[in-house]
């Protein structure tokens, strides 16, 4: 294509890139998140990954990298923080399934972390995003072990997530509202 002045746009090789699977939700929360710090609503941070940096190339400051790491331990769950003097903690994925989420997605460890912020009475919860349907769902650790526990199926059906879930409804600011649910479920659950 040609442009103004002669100046001749760059054809560009198309690929699918897999790196960056499941990034869309994170960026909203992460975004969503940040609106909620500035203004003051609750403190909710994404978790870094724990890793031991084995090897660095330190040429200088602005150009060090990292060349070998490795994970110290599994990581949690994505996201923590405090939001009204509770302390609140979820796991967030995407899928591209239009009838079911996978279970293979949550590993044991993140299950029993959960599990354990749960019965000390912390806000525990699941975001899972249908990215081909374009629905969003919050399901609450209570919800999400009921399901584990008693039907044996290797994926949760979109239809468990309608009938036991929340929809949050994409926003311009915040991006994924999930705090607007917290507080109609917090207001039945501590009246």
């Amino acid at each position: 294509m040609n442009y103004p002045n002669g100046i001749k746009k760059e054809t560009l090789n198309h690929y699918t890139n897999y790196g960056n699977r499941g990034m869309n939700l994170e960026s909203d929360l992460n975004t969503t998140n940040e609106y909620y710090r500035t203004i003051d609503k609750a403190y909710i941070y994404k978790k870094p990954t724990p890793i031991k940096i084995v090897n660095v190339d330190y040429q200088s400051r602005k150009t060090a990298a990292i060349k070998e790491a490795y994970f110290v331990e599994p990581s949690t769950t994505d996201y923590n923080g405090i939001y009204q003097g509770k302390y609140i903690d979820f796991e967030a994925k995407e899928t591209k399934s239009k009838t079911a989420f996978s279970l293979d997605n949550i590993h044991p460890h993140q299950i029993l972390h959960l599990r354990n912020i749960w019965k000390h009475k912390g806000i525990a919860f699941l975001i899972i995003r249908f990215s081909n349907l374009d629905f969003t769902f919050l399901l609450m650790a209570e919800d999400f072990f009921n399901f584990i526990d008693n039907i044996k199926r290797k994926s949760i059906p979109l239809s468990y997530f309608k009938e036991n879930g929340y929809i949050i409804k994409n926003k311009l600011q915040p991006r994924v509202d999930y705090l607007e649910i917290i507080d109609t479920i917090m207001e039945v659950s501590y009246e």
